[in-house]
C-alpha cells in the first residue's frame, strides 16, 4: 500500500489550465504504475489517464487525449496531471491511483491505493 495526496484543484474558466500533483508515501513508489481518475457529481469514475512506472509509457481517456498530460518524477515521488484547453464537462472530483500492474491500465479494480480527491471546477 501507498498513501496518495493530490493537491492543484481550484476553479478555473472554460479554456484554461490546472496542474494536479500526487504525492506518494513510500519508497517503492517508482515501481507503481499511477492513474488519474474523476467523478463528476451523480456519476461514476472514469479513467483519465495512466502513466507506467518509468514513465515511458502513457495512456489517455479519448476525452483528455491532446488536452491532457501526465507525468511522473520518481524522484520525488510524484505524479502530476496538466489540464489544458479545460470544458466545462471537466468538472469533477480528481483522484490519483497507484497498482502493481505493469503497464497501463484504465480499470477502477486494478487500482489499490487511492488519494483524497481534489475538486476541478471549470465554469463558462
Amino acid at each position: 500500500q501507498v498513501q496518495l495526496v493530490e493537491s492543484g484543484g481550484g476553479l478555473v474558466q472554460a479554456g484554461g489550465s490546472l496542474r494536479l500533483s500526487c504525492v506518494a508515501s513510500g519508497r517503492t513508489f517508482s515501481s507503481f504504475t499511477m492513474g488519474w481518475f474523476r467523478q463528476a457529481p451523480g456519476k461514476e469514475r472514469e479513467f483519465v489517464a495512466t502513466i507506467s512506472w518509468s514513465g515511458g509509457s502513457t495512456y489517455y481517456a479519448d476525452s483528455v487525449k491532446g488536452r491532457f498530460t501526465i507525468s511522473r518524477d520518481n524522484a520525488k515521488n510524484t505524479v502530476a496531471l496538466q489540464m489544458s484547453s479545460l470544458k466545462t464537462e471537466d468538472t469533477a472530483v480528481y483522484y490519483c491511483a497507484a497498482t502493481n500492474i505493469v503497464g497501463n491500465s484504465r480499470r477502477l479494480y486494478d487500482y489499490h491505493s487511492w488519494g483524497q480527491g481534489t475538486q476541478v471546477t471549470v465554469s463558462s
